[in-house]
């Protein structure tokens, strides 16, 4: 059954009442959107008009002549009236002719005691000097004594496997929510109401948040959301090395364990061929909507040209797009192809193979045969490991279903 909302008939004498809608301009179009339900939509510069003819309570009709006299545009009361179809099913529209429109419900935001005056000073121009500030006294101090510098070895502490695959995942974890909080905390000082949840990219389990929303935003704002857990990540991390450099010297070891988990994450931000925090920052300062999706379809635009799977080739997906941006959506696209292909191939010569040792490995390891502290010891590595190619799995299943059912509109 269809979730979309029942819509009054609309004739050239209604009138519509819209939601409470924020927009920004994008180029030669508009982003307008809604913040509480984090729906937003590119839309060009007719649109926008029509959005503010409608906000002055005109009808249908009267917005139609308004918007082709201003523009100039072939605009009739049958193309206004399509629009505010679309409008509805974007849950922009409250009502027509006094009859209220059903639509998606407000968002239920995480950690709603997190308000955006309480997450205000997020959003502070000084947080990211304080930050280069303590990153530049971080790498003097490196400088001068090169040994604070955590290396792999930092991760192996421990001669069993199972104790350095515990500990990072009992450190690891609450720093990745500490890095996806940072995000919650500096979207929420805009308003948005972001939450925290799983997903996945290719064939990593990651937490995620969603700050559906964010677009609507200065830019500055939607830079410091994008960049702010990259930042907690890199000031922890100099924090720790700092600390194993003055009064907490004994610990090094420790610290130096945890500045390695708070630096790793980084480089995985600079996988732009993922939806990553670096991927974001280049596609609003490229002013492309969507790299990701553009750069997917103009793949599968080329791979239909090489080989042909339908008697004719479908359309560049990238035609319509200016030519500043039709640019950077070819140049992405090699990037997407190269990255994924790589990162498949290590998944399959590498990784998968390794996984499935260790697994096999672990489970022999918890039969009769060995010591208790042997069978611990795979015991948690099976628990670890493969509890976490298990959720990968139902959250990789779990959002696929997602896409089915929006395809269907069920």
């Amino acid at each position: 059954m269809s979730d979309l909302p029942s819509l009054p008939p609309i004739t050239g004498s209604s009138r519509v009442r819209l939601h409470e809608l924020q927009s920004r301009p994008h180029g030669d179009a508009v982003i307008v959107g809604r913040l509480v339900t984090g729906e937003v939509v590119e839309l060009p510069p007719v649109g926008a008009h029509i959005i503010g003819h409608l906000r002055q309570h005109l009808t249908v009709a009267e917005t139609a002549r308004r918007v082709a006299h201003e523009t100039g545009e072939d605009v009739d009361t049958k193309d206004v009236a399509d629009f505010v179809t679309d409008l509805t099913d974007l849950g922009f529209v409250a009502s027509v002719d006094d009859v209220d429109v059903p639509g998606p419900a407000p968002r239920r935001p995480a950690f709603a005691w997190i308000t955006p005056k309480r997450a205000a000073w997020s959003l502070s121009p000084l947080l990211p000097w304080a930050v280069g500030i303590l990153a530049i006294t971080t790498v003097v101090a490196v400088a001068h004594d090169p040994s604070l510098m955590p290396g792999y070895h930092s991760l192996l502490w421990s001669p069993h496997g199972s104790l350095v695959l515990l500990v990072g995942f009992g450190v690891g974890w609450p720093l990745v929510f500490l890095h996806e909080l940072a995000h919650l905390v500096t979207a929420r000082a805009s308003g948005v109401p972001a939450r925290v949840e799983l997903g996945t990219r290719l064939q990593f389990l990651v937490a995620q948040t969603d700050m559906s929303g964010i677009e609507l935003a200065p830019r500055r704002h939607r830079l410091t959301a994008y960049l702010s857990g990259m930042a907690v990540n890199l000031a922890v991390a100099c924090l720790c090395i700092l600390a194993a450099a003055g009064p907490w010297s004994s610990q090094r070891p420790a610290l130096q364990l945890l500045a390695l988990l708070s630096l790793l994450p980084l480089a995985w931000q600079f996988l732009i061929f993922m939806r990553t925090d670096v991927y974001f920052v280049l596609q609003d300062l490229t002013e492309t909507a969507d790299l990701y999706g553009d750069g997917l379809a103009y793949a599968r635009y080329l791979a239909h040209r090489v080989i042909p799977l339908h008697r004719s080739v479908p359309p560049d997906p990238t035609s319509d797009l200016p030519a500043a941006q039709r640019r950077v959506v070819q140049l992405y696209t090699a990037v997407l192809v190269t990255g994924t292909v790589l990162c498949l191939a290590a998944l399959a010569s590498v990784t998968a193979p390794a996984d499935l040792a260790l697994l096999v490995r672990a489970a022999h390891r918890v039969g009769p045969d060995h010591s208790l502290v042997e069978r611990l010891d795979g015991a948690t590595v099976l628990i670890i490991l493969g509890g976490s190619q298990a959720l990968w799995a139902r959250t990789k299943w779990r959002y696929a279903r997602h896409r089915r059912r929006n395809r269907r509109g069920d």
